[in-house]
């Protein structure tokens, strides 16, 4: 066992959870290699052996995560039908599984996937940011994804917040992933997709309100990647500033140094217009995946 593992659940590094085990550097980065190559491979066997995906526009997504500008993240947002989303939704043909540089950085449920040391030193390896439900979009596993924002790589969120596996609208969003894009140095490429098919490869109530113990096989997976994103940050803060004047919805506990000083009022009206074209883009994803991607009969 490496040296370290012997720790608390709870102990952390400047404040976040295994911090260290989350470094490229950490035992010269091939923990983390062997992580995610493992991980990548269950997602191949499930996409592809297992079951049958289908993927729309995916050389989008391929091209963004390989040779997007230098130091521009990206981040990827979808719809949450179960907790195999992630990885197999990257385990369709012709994605990257072995790169471990390539490999997108995910917000994960701290009280999921980080429920031991065990499985927080793993999870670490695989480049999760555990996130407190509840928590708050200014806790501190928040501040460490926009660490990896304004380090250019690649951040995948379920702005949704848990799993839904009606066949329903996009929910409203959580405003944590609205944040990341406002607080960003630099701007990410939003790339939006919705899938469906992952609801009945691991439905939540397959027997005695349970998941099944392993992926359920014959399924169709069908991934839809939309268009990158435009946010234009400046006008949307004045939109929100103007919005704010007369609102009331401030509990004084937000921080104002940040976003150039905007108060909580602004805070929320900014994050509200952002996560607002977010569900509109993956509904309309939805929308379109309904009547492009039919059933087989």
């Amino acid at each position: 066992m490496p040296a370290g593992l012997n720790i608390s659940v709870r102990e952390m590094v400047g404040g976040r959870t295994m911090e260290w085990a989350a470094r490229a550097s950490h035992l010269g980065g091939l923990p983390r290699k062997m992580v995610i190559t493992a991980v990548g491979s269950f997602a191949k066997a499930v996409a592809n052996l297992l079951n049958t995906t289908t993927v729309h526009n995916g050389d989008t997504l391929l091209q963004l995560v390989r040779s997007r500008p230098a130091g521009v993240p990206l981040l990827t947002v979808s719809n949450h039908m179960s907790t195999l989303d992630d990885p197999v939704m990257w385990g369709f043909k012709g994605f990257p599984i072995s790169d471990a540089k390539l490999a997108r950085w995910v917000l994960a449920a701290e009280d999921i996937c980080f429920k031991n040391t065990a499985l927080s030193y793993f999870f670490r390896l695989g480049k999760c940011i555990p996130i407190t439900r509840g928590g708050g979009i200014y806790q501190e596993h928040m501040n460490e994804a926009l660490d990896r924002l304004s380090d250019g790589a690649w951040l995948h969120t379920f702005p949704e917040g848990k799993v839904c596996q009606e066949d329903a609208p996009i929910r409203r969003l959580k405003w944590g992933t609205a944040s990341l894009i406002a607080r960003a140095p630099v701007t990410p490429i939003v790339l939006p997709i919705v899938h469906h098919g992952f609801e009945k490869v691991m439905p939540e109530n397959y027997a005695c309100g349970r998941r099944p113990p392993v992926p359920l096989w014959n399924r169709e997976i069908k991934i839809v990647v939309g268009e990158p994103m435009e946010f234009n940050l400046p006008e949307l803060r004045e939109m929100a500033l103007s919005q704010s004047r007369d609102s009331s919805s401030s509990s004084g506990r937000w921080p104002r140094t940040i976003l150039g000083g905007l108060d909580e009022a602004a805070q929320r009206c900014l994050y509200m217009t952002i996560s607002d074209q977010i569900r509109t883009a993956l509904e309309n994803l939805r929308s379109f995946s309904r009547s492009y991607m039919k059933p087989k009969q």
